[in-house]
């Protein structure tokens, strides 16, 4: 007997969800993969035999280790009918399907979810997680809705600002009126008017919520359904993200967590790369840093390991992590060392104008937007980024855990913001590590211009090596395109603002510090 395959439409609320069921040569009783995906472009054209076929060969690795695949096209995408709005129906569509293949005859009354980016968050959106199901693989995916949008209060456009208008209604609005531009237009509130030709109320409510603690946040719309999803699960969990994804502070706080019932059952595994977990969009290749190179077919192992087959790939209630540029993977808790460096950032003052109409430009989203790291611009290539050095280091440092910088700045305007990235000069070129974002108003409501305020930058976890003789880059600006939405220099909500104003900041130097913790 061959590996086979069938298919249904299951209706859901007037729309129909193509779902495709692939068996090995056993039929009965068999462990359940279960994936749903928006993004199955060009399945439109197919029928859907040939849609099935491409569904069999890219999951030929769980029919031969004796699993059932079902796979679904999430509404609006693909074969399934209906139009696709970033996570209104996942959670009902989800638990749909589960409800769906219990009643097949090859159900055995195990579940396995699995997906990464949006497809590990329409499994999030199906918690708490039913007791058939027994196990998990996540890739690069936060559970927290807020961290999809901003980072303190900033709205990302390099992560969901452009992934939205790209998924949005896409069957029945394929042409949207948008530029990266679209997010200069000021108020932003007019955004979705201008772009989708409608208003659209999840996005523009999440226009007005820069605040992480703002209650919307722990509404259906705010993404409540996957708040903690993992948390108090008792399932085996492989998290997987890179240094450079878009999510990686957000993971490793999924990680920390997590209660120990479920994390000493489970794995976190980090890469050095992006959100893909390859190295083709990456400056460097770090020799055996895709998992798949280091640990082989991880992902079938991993259920095969829960199910009683063989070893588990990684060590349960550990992080293993690739150090950059040591070039060695490390099993550990990933506790923050005790000790740090602290480097005072230069002598003098700085000051510059920050124009809002022409704002900065950096090349790499590096670990909270998308487009990973990238060699950095020259230094000094514009008047509005001051560009500090650290003293070359006198030994090797094995940078692990979150570097912190705090900044004694001061501005012309009532409020503005200051955004920190940092890089490791290299005779290659300076090669992007973290950045950070904040507005004066986060420290101080009623801020007076031009006082000498404290502001503080945590940057998501790493690790890296620090060669003898080598130094940190510190670039501080106002604004990172295509990055962020650019700050007006007005205090209060951004996207009710219609005006922006030209402020003068200053960076008191010699009064401001990085500090890098490291492993001994």
């Amino acid at each position: 007997m061959e590996n086979s395959f069938y298919y249904e439409y299951i209706e859901s609320d007037g729309d129909r969800l193509f779902t495709c069921v692939c068996l090995p040569q056993k039929k009965n009783e068999l462990p359940c993969v279960v994936m749903r995906s928006p993004y199955v472009d060009g399945c439109e054209q197919l029928d859907e035999n040939e849609v099935c076929k491409k569904i069999l060969e890219g999951n030929i690795k769980w029919l031969e280790n004796g699993y059932a695949v079902v796979f679904q096209h999430c509404r609006g995408r693909g074969k399934s009918t209906g139009d696709f709005i970033p996570y209104v129906y996942e959670r009902k569509d989800g638990l749909l399907l589960q409800s769906w293949i219990r009643t097949q005859g090859f159900y055995n009354g195990e579940l396995y979810l699995v997906g990464g980016s949006y497809t590990a968050s329409v499994h999030y959106l199906t918690a708490p997680f039913a007791n058939d199901i027994k196990g998990a693989i996540f890739a690069v995916q936060d559970t927290e809705r807020y961290n999809l949008n901003y980072r303190n209060g900033f709205f990302k456009i390099g992560l969901h600002g452009e992934w939205y208008v790209q998924m949005y209604k896409n069957r029945s609005i394929p042409k949207k009126s948008y530029t990266i531009d679209s997010y200069n237009m000021l108020p932003l509130s007019s955004f979705s008017k201008a772009v989708f030709g409608e208003d659209v109320d999840d996005f523009d409510e999440i226009l007005r919520r820069p605040n992480k603690n703002d209650p919307f946040w722990k509404t259906q719309k705010g993404g409540c359904e996957s708040h903690n999803a993992i948390n108090n699960s008792n399932i085996p969990i492989l998290l997987t993200t890179g240094f450079y994804d878009i999510y990686t502070g957000g993971v490793f706080d999924m990680w920390k967590k997590l209660d120990w019932a479920t994390k000493e059952k489970s794995a976190l595994v980090v890469h050095p790369y992006d959100h893909g977990g390859i190295p083709d969009f990456q400056p460097v290749r770090f020799e055996n840093g895709m998992i798949s190179e280091a640990f082989g077919d991880y992902e079938r192992n991993w259920l095969n390991a829960i199910r009683g087959v063989g070893k588990f790939p990684f060590e349960r209630g550990k992080v293993t992590y690739y150090n950059l540029f040591e070039n060695r993977w490390h099993v550990d808790d990933f506790a923050t060392p005790s000790s740090k460096i602290t480097f005072t950032l230069g002598e003098t003052e700085q000051s510059y104008l920050y124009d809002p109409s022409n704002p900065a430009t950096f090349n790499g989203g590096l670990s909270a937007n998308f487009g990973g790291t990238s060699w950095q611009n020259k230094p000094n290539l514009r008047k509005d980024i001051v560009t500090l050095y650290t003293p070359r280091l006198e030994k090797d440092v094995y940078v692990k855990g979150k570097i912190s910088a705090k900044l004694l700045v001061k501005s012309s305007c009532e409020d503005t913001c200051f955004y920190v990235r940092i890089s490791l000069e290299d005779k290659d070129g300076d090669y992007g590590l973290r950045d950070d974002i904040n507005q004066i108003s986060s420290f101080a409501k009623d801020y007076k211009p031009n006082t000498e305020i404290y502001m503080d930058f945590s940057f998501d976890e790493h690790a890296f090596l620090i060669k003898k003789g080598q130094r940190l880059r510190v670039d501080i600006s106002s604004s990172a395109l295509p990055h962020y939405v650019r700050h007006t220099n007005k205090k209060g909500l951004f996207s009710t603002q219609g005006e922006a104003f030209v402020a003068k900041n200053t960076v008191v130097c010699n009064k401001s510090t990085l500090t890098v913790p490291y492993s001994d």
